[in-house]
């Protein structure tokens, strides 16, 4: 992780947890993802191009989170060029491209498949396949369905996805 992402992260969490601990309600889905620690990366790309403020909000959401080794995998450089300013709207489409305007569990998918509509625009086809797990685009396979949130729910997936 680049230093600037370092950073980012750092006051991200930081923020995160202390807010988190000061409330009395259940956790949304930035302070859930910041409390399992393993989407520092994740959360840096929603701070960096504005979009988590749209993770504290109602909801419901779906969110398909890429763990930090899933954004370690990423072509080398490819990060720190998306965190300059004038990618902002880049980093944008491809964080909103992980988010759907709806609750979406496991069990809505189970032994289907589907095209859903993402907040960046795009349609992101979900698939269940019976006895071999939850499928993101062509790329992403679900290692952990279903972490709810107060206003909505978390897939770790190991890929990052690309609109």
């Amino acid at each position: 992780m680049s230093g600037t992402l370092k950073t980012i992260a750092a006051g991200l969490v930081a923020s995160t947890v202390a807010f988190s601990a000061g409330s009395a309600s259940a956790a949304s889905i930035i302070e859930t993802a910041a409390e399992a620690g393993t989407f520092n990366t994740l959360l840096a790309a929603a701070q960096a191009s504005g979009v988590n403020f749209l993770l504290d909000l109602d909801g419901p959401f779906t969110v398909f989170a890429p763990t930090d080794e899933a954004f370690a995998a990423l072509p080398e450089g490819t990060l720190d060029e998306l965190l300059l300013p004038e990618n902002r709207q880049t980093l944008a489409a491809i964080v909103k491209y992980h988010i759907l305007p709806r609750e979406l569990t496991f069990s809505d998918i189970d032994s289907s498949q589907g095209d859903f509509l993402t907040f960046e625009g795009s349609f992101l086809r979900v698939n269940g396949v019976t006895g071999q797990g939850f499928f993101v685009g062509n790329t992403a396979t679900v290692v952990t369905p279903d972490i709810q949130a107060d206003n909505g729910i978390i897939h770790v997936i190991d890929t990052v996805l690309l609109p």
